[in-house]
């Protein structure tokens, strides 16, 4: 398609959906392997999706018949000690799971790089009192610090969700203020506040849309974060409380099977846990080596 302008024939722009095909191939070149772990990723948020489609059982029907069973052929992944099929309550899993850490990240992330872009491009008082705020986050490691917000909110998946993401809040609000430090003294900037272009107009649609690749880096790189916290949460009793089931509470569950409890009960809520974290990491690596222009050569 093109467009002709006083006698010139200009090509159109890529549309949108061009640009993202365009961004995957050049994903696949130069980082392989990060684009086989998205798809590994991509295959296991439309598990999550297609749960109660794909699921062979219902995740909290009990078959008191098959207590306690190992893998088999009508029960792929064995059931738990009230005859529930761990195949089923995985995919369910991986559901509530994925949901608690992508609205956690999501939430977190767009909350903190706000308040890194109001810091960094204000400055002064606001900035060093934002600063001293998020330090003391800091200095509170992200589990401890969940847990704490977790036990004084009260149970549910909205709680968690909050739990979660005020954890995310100090590492978006620290990067996108780095980024803004230097975005606000380049000469477009600069050329817009002579003209007399309003604080609000430079900050959202000047120096905000530079922002956009360091956030999204953020996003992939602590999905893996948030979903360990919530599977952590979740093995301590103070995230989803059950019957709706978690990788966390699953791996909590089994320990009511004894002292030592069987192993199919431990391994597969544990591999879904794995390879999820693994898979968001790599993701998220190549998603910054393809978007940083200083790493572009080395991959």
């Amino acid at each position: 398609m093109t467009a002709t302008v006083t006698g010139t024939t200009v090509p159109a722009p890529p549309s949108r959906l061009r640009i993202v095909g365009r961004a995957i191939r050049t994903l696949f070149r130069r980082a392989p392997l990060s684009a086989f772990w998205g798809i590994v990723a991509a295959l296991i948020v439309a598990m999550a999706v297609a749960a109660p489609a794909i699921a062979p059982y219902p995740p909290l029907k009990s078959d008191f018949r098959a207590m306690q069973k190992p893998p088999s052929e009508a029960h792929w992944f064995g059931t738990d000690q009230i005859g529930r099929d761990t195949l089923s309550r995985v995919m369910y899993g991986a559901q509530s799971s994925l949901t608690v850490a992508l609205g956690a990240v999501l939430f977190g992330t767009t909350v903190g790089a706000l308040w890194g872009l109001a810091c960094g491009y204000f400055g002064g008082r606001f900035d060093m009192a934002s600063q001293r705020v998020i330090e003391f986050l800091q200095s509170f490691p992200d589990l401890i610090l969940a847990m704490a917000i977790a036990m004084a909110l009260g149970g549910g998946m909205a709680t968690v969700i909050v739990a979660i993401a005020i954890t995310r809040i100090p590492f978006g609000g620290r990067v996108i203020r780095s980024v803004v430090l230097s975005l606000k003294e380049m000469q477009y900037v600069e050329a817009a506040r002579g003209i007399g272009a309003s604080h609000t107009r430079m900050m959202f649609r000047h120096i905000l849309p530079q922002c956009v690749a360091p956030y999204l880096i953020l996003a992939t790189t602590h999905l893996g974060v948030a979903i360990i916290i919530e599977a952590s949460l979740g093995f301590l009793g103070v995230g989803i409380p059950p019957p709706t089931p978690t990788w966390g509470n699953m791996l909590a569950d089994s320990l009511n099977s004894g002292l030592v409890p069987p192993w199919w009960l431990v391994v597969f809520p544990g591999v879904a846990i794995t390879i999820t974290v693994l898979a968001f990491n790599l993701l998220g690596d190549g998603i910054r080596d393809l978007l940083d222009p200083r790493l572009r050569g080395s991959v």
